[in-house]
């Protein structure tokens, strides 16, 4: 996969970043990391200019995120409700109020959560779904999307025109960040649910006693 991605850019240029960039959001497994350093190496040898790869693969970016979203838009809460009053909902412990409570969440908390996401490798890509299920503004979507994956495609850019030849010991380096960044999402991820329903079963509780 490596070497299509530097065919890609070396062929395409400023148009084979965005497009590599917009189908990694899209399908996370593509290394971005790859995609970024070399891009930033290749500036070093090329006519490729380092601002012009980061505006390239913040445009692919925004443009991949983009199609997560609005696969999100179409999974509405109603559609939810309804899955989780059969036995979906049975299975997973949920019911329908469940659904409220996470918009609710995500609504004090999915600006930031949308922003601080961009910077862990897969979640970047996948934290768009639930932004558009939540039904987020899409101009403040786009804008924190931007502003994310600006910030990260700049590091990585920059550090692989910085490295040059070496840029393949960056990716090395980002690689076990990537494992450390998505373990430590992982606990958090696990942390919240289980304090959730730890809540959830405390309110449950507390509404049989009131009856």
């Amino acid at each position: 996969m490596q070497d299509w991605i530097i065919q890609i850019v070396n062929q395409y240029g400023y148009i084979g970043i965005a497009l590599l960039i917009a189908v990694e959001n899209i399908f996370p497994p593509i290394p971005s990391e790859v995609i970024l350093t070399f891009s930033g190496f290749a500036t070093t040898v090329t006519n490729l200019k380092i601002w012009g790869v980061v505006l390239s693969a913040t445009v692919g970016s925004v443009l991949g995120a983009l199609v997560l979203y609005s696969v999100g838009r179409m999974v509405s809460p109603a559609r939810l409700e309804r899955l989780l009053d059969g036995k979906w909902g049975t299975v997973l412990h949920l019911k329908r109020e469940d659904v409220h409570h996470a918009g609710a969440w995500f609504a004090r908390r999915g600006k930031l959560t949308v922003f601080f996401c961009r910077f862990i490798p897969v979640v970047r890509s996948l934290i768009s779904i639930p932004a558009g299920m939540a039904k987020m503004k899409i101009g403040v979507f786009l804008l924190l999307t931007a502003l994310g994956t600006f910030l990260w495609n700049v590091v990585l850019v920059c550090l692989g025109a910085f490295f040059g030849a070496s840029w393949e010991a960056v990716v090395q380096y980002v690689g076990t960040y990537s494992i450390v960044a998505v373990a430590v999402a992982a606990v958090l991820l696990l942390a919240f649910i289980l304090w959730y329903f730890f809540k959830k079963s405390r309110r449950d509780n507390d509404g049989r006693k009131k009856d």
